[in-house]
C-alpha cells in the first residue's frame, strides 16, 4: 500500500511504499489485549508485603488462662483476630511479569500499526532530527501534527539521543524506537508519527516474519 509522506512543515512531499503485512492487515484485538496486558504486569513492583502471626512482634504469653473465665480459648495475641495480630493470607513480595509467546507479540505490532493507518491516526513524516536537543525546536515540528496536545507517539529510526532529550520536557510525547516498541503507548496514542526510515525499517523489521 501507497501512504502520504510529510514534510516537518506538516505539508505533503511524496508518497511511500508500505508493506501489506504489516500496515494493512487484519487487526488481531485479541493479540492486542494480551500485549497490553503483559507490558502493564511486567512493570509492576510486587513489593507489597504484610506479616503473618509468625513474624509479628508481640508477646507469646497467653491473654488469660485457659479455662473459668467463659471466654473462648486464646492462645496469645499473636492470632488473625486479635487486634495487632498476623494478616492472614497477605500479600507477599512475587514477581508479576511473564513471558509472551514472540508471534503473538509481534501480531499484536502489526496489528496496531494496521489499526493506526485505519483509524488515520498514523503519519509518515519525513527524517528530521534535533541536533541542539532544545524541546522548544522539537515541539514546533511536533505542533504541525498535534493541535491540542494530545497523546502523540514519535517511532524513531534509531536511539537518537538529542531527540529522546528534547522530548523529556514535552508531557504529551512518547519516544520509540521502530524495533522497541510498545504496545500500550500504539493503543492509547491518539497520534503516531513515524519517520520515513523508521517505517522501512518497520517494513522490513515485522514483514518476513
Amino acid at each position: 500500500m501507497e501512504t502520504k509522506v510529510f514534510s516537518i512543515d506538516g505539508k505533503e512531499v511524496r508518497t511511500i511504499e508500505l508493506n501489506d503485512n504489516v500496515f494493512n492487515r487484519e487487526v488481531s484485538d485479541g493479540c492486542i489485549y494480551h500485549a497490553v496486558n503483559n507490558e502493564l504486569a511486567n512493570r509492576r513492583v510486587g513489593t507489597a508485603c504484610t506479616k503473618g502471626r509468625a513474624e509479628v512482634h508481640y508477646s507469646n504469653a497467653k491473654p488469660y488462662k485457659q479455662k473459668g473465665t467463659g471466654n473462648a480459648r486464646a492462645g496469645d495475641k499473636k492470632s488473625p483476630i486479635w487486634v495487632g495480630g498476623g494478616t492472614i493470607f497477605g500479600p507477599k513480595p512475587r514477581d508479576y511479569s511473564y513471558v509472551l509467546p514472540k508471534k503473538v507479540k509481534r501480531l499484536a505490532m502489526k496489528s496496531l500499526l494496521s489499526l493506526g493507518i485505519l483509524e488515520d491516526r498514523l503519519v509518515v513524516v519525513e527524517d528530521f532530527t534535533t541536533e541542539s536537543g532544545k524541546t522548544r525546536d522539537l515541539s514546533a515540528i511536533i505542533k504541525n501534527f498535534v493541535q491540542d496536545e494530545t497523546r502523540t507517539i514519535l517511532i524513531l529510526k534509531d536511539d537518537d539521543v538529542m531527540m529522546r532529550r528534547a522530548a523529556k520536557n514535552i508531557p504529551y510525547l512518547r519516544v520509540l524506537s521502530y524495533n522497541r516498541l510498545s504496545a500500550k503507548e500504539l493503543l492509547y496514542g491518539r497520534k503516531v508519527l513515524v519517520l520515513e526510515t523508521a517505517a522501512k525499517n518497520l517494513n522490513e523489521f515485522y514483514g518476513d516474519k
